[in-house]
């Protein structure tokens, strides 16, 4: 479903992605583990068409998503972002059915409500809160929000930029199970970025490890604690002695 090959970006001088390779197969959900400033939103960005490598090839479902046929597949992609980035100034249920009540998908309003409420039940938010405005909303709830909308148009592929961001590490763990609930019953491919360790072990099939602009590692979840990549050792534990430490 995702195919990443050769990719490199600099912003001037400063080299982001030296050359990623990343392949993620349909149904599965993958999570790009790794340091703080290493590119993983760069790698986002571009899987996106937000950003455009300097080189290298990106396809999703064999679509690059910066050429011109790009609208097909982001017509298929969800996103949760990392602050949620709920609208304000619309109620929760306009939130949810944004793409339907303004995309190329649009629908009558009537018809876009039940879903955004059938979408809002999905993730454990009763129908009395389609009304409310999002800064009526504790912090987990506007994550739900944002989850309900990555999911309102049945995408094909979800990207999960930082999903547990600001959350306490009960509500943290609830969303990472909702995600791993959604991700199977929908059947969708999925790409996290994270650095919570935890959360990769919840939602993740398969693993990532992003270091110095190359993945260092990839590989099954159930291998992760078996790796003797040296980045990905120091990374999992949290230590401050290792080569991480001093290459940064």
């Amino acid at each position: 479903m995702i195919d990443v090959s050769d990719v490199y970006k600099s912003f001037g001088q400063n080299h982001v992605l030296k050359g990623v390779n990343l392949k993620v197969h349909d149904g599965k959900s993958m999570v790009i583990i790794g340091a703080s400033g290493q590119g993983k939103s760069v790698i986002l960005k571009c899987l996106l068409g937000l950003t455009k490598p300097n080189s290298g090839k990106i396809l999703l479902n064999g679509i690059d998503p910066n050429s011109p046929q790009k609208n097909i597949i982001l017509a298929k992609v969800g996103m949760l972002f990392q602050g949620g980035a709920l609208f304000d100034s619309l109620p929760v249920w306009q939130n949810v059915a944004f793409r339907y009540l303004h995309g190329k998908q649009k629908i009558n309003a009537r018809e876009a409500r039940k879903i955004a409420i059938e979408k809002l039940e999905r993730v454990g938010l009763k129908k009395s809160f389609a009304d409310n405005f999002p800064s009526q909303l504790s912090g987990g709830m506007q994550k739900r929000v944002a989850l309900a909308r990555a999911i309102a148009t049945q995408p094909e592929i979800i990207f999960f930029d930082e999903p547990t961001t600001g959350l306490d590490p009960i509500m943290a763990q609830v969303i990472n199970s909702l995600i791993r609930e959604l991700v199977m019953e929908l059947g969708v491919t999925a790409v996290t970025i994270t650095h919570d360790i935890q959360s990769v072990r919840s939602i993740a099939d398969e693993v990532a490890f992003l270091h110095n602009g190359i993945i260092q590692w990839t590989g099954a979840l159930n291998q992760l604690d078996k790796s003797n990549n040296k980045y990905l050792k120091q990374f999992i534990a949290g230590s401050t002695d290792g080569p991480i430490g001093t290459l940064r």
